[in-house]
């Protein structure tokens, strides 16, 4: 497959999930749809792009379009989700997904992963905090041979928090970090990236 190709596909991916809150899997096969056609698009296994090539494309476009918005935005969600762990310090939560990277955009929510004994018991904490919990579940970070781990949502100051309660053995196999990519963020962690972040409005 030609990369200009992959990269005209990623391109039309990022534009999906930066304007319309797209999931990744489902904006890279309607994107090849579009680009290459239905008939030529059947057989994706070597026409898609990996996540990494998208995420770099929806970086590269909220520096396009969004410029004057996006850093605002995004220190604002990653300020939100400090208070959020902060609440929920005694679990060791740590933040993960577009928030952490630096990629989402106004559809996004924050995604959090702490590592318990007892799902229940931060069910009930939540509870306790007065929010309104919906249980669901998310797939597990290791992959598809995994079961899904249970996940807490509820709004936090009109913004959705998605808390996925993964057991304790599990922080054994949490990589950290993949080459130079963050991949999880603990509370101090976030608090260093916010404070060399700085506010937006200062700069």
């Amino acid at each position: 497959m030609n990369p200009e190709i992959k990269t005209e596909i990623a391109a039309a991916a990022a534009r999906m999930i930066a304007q319309d809150g797209a999931d990744y899997g489902s904006a890279k096969r309607k994107a090849a749809r579009q680009i290459l056609g239905e008939s030529q698009a059947r057989d994706l296994s070597d026409i898609l792009p990996d996540n990494e090539q998208i995420e770099e494309e929806v970086r590269l476009y909220h520096a396009l379009y969004n410029a004057d918005t996006h850093p605002a935005h995004l220190f604002r969600l990653r300020g939100l989700a400090l208070q959020v762990m902060e609440m929920l310090e005694q679990y060791q939560p740590f933040l993960t997904g577009s928030v952490l990277h630096g990629t989402a955009g106004m559809h996004d929510d924050i995604h959090l992963q702490v590592f318990v004994d007892s799902a229940k018991e931060v069910e009930i904490y939540l509870l306790n905090k007065n929010l309104q919990i919906e249980i669901s579940e998310s797939p597990h970070f290791r992959g598809p041979r995994f079961e899904d781990v249970e996940t807490a949502s509820f709004m936090w100051k009109n913004v959705g928090v998605h808390v996925e309660l993964y057991e304790q053995d599990d922080l054994r196999g949490a990589k950290k970090k993949s080459g130079d990519k963050l991949l999880r963020a603990d509370i101090a962690e976030l608090r260093t990236i916010l404070t060399n972040s700085s506010h937006p409005a200062q700069q």
